[in-house]
């Protein structure tokens, strides 16, 4: 089986490739947060850490704008799950 760089994994954490980033360009996304409601890259637990400045070159290259002009998507703080024996004890303080 032949690899081509479109094969390339991109964002690690949705299985975005290179050929899916190229895709979502050429059908008209101009913007990282289009690429990424597009094909999901930089959603997933790193929330872009390890794929936003490989997705920014790609979209820079493609659109012929230097890397420095291409926005960055919202970037969001990675989640962190809560127990709700957590959520519970909020206000307990107060109450003493």
């Amino acid at each position: 089986m032949s690899r081509t760089d479109d094969d390339i994994i991109v964002c690690r954490c949705e299985d975005v490739t290179l050929g899916e980033i190229r895709r979502a360009i050429a059908e008209g996304a101009t913007t990282m947060d289009e690429i990424r409601r597009i094909t999901r890259a930089g959603m997933g637990p790193c929330q872009g850490r390890t794929c936003r400045q490989l997705i920014a070159l790609e979209l820079a290259r493609k659109t012929g704008k230097p890397v420095a002009e291409v926005l960055p998507s919202t970037i969001r703080p990675p989640m962190k799950a809560v127990t709700m024996g957590s959520l519970a004890k909020i206000g307990e303080e107060d109450a003493e």
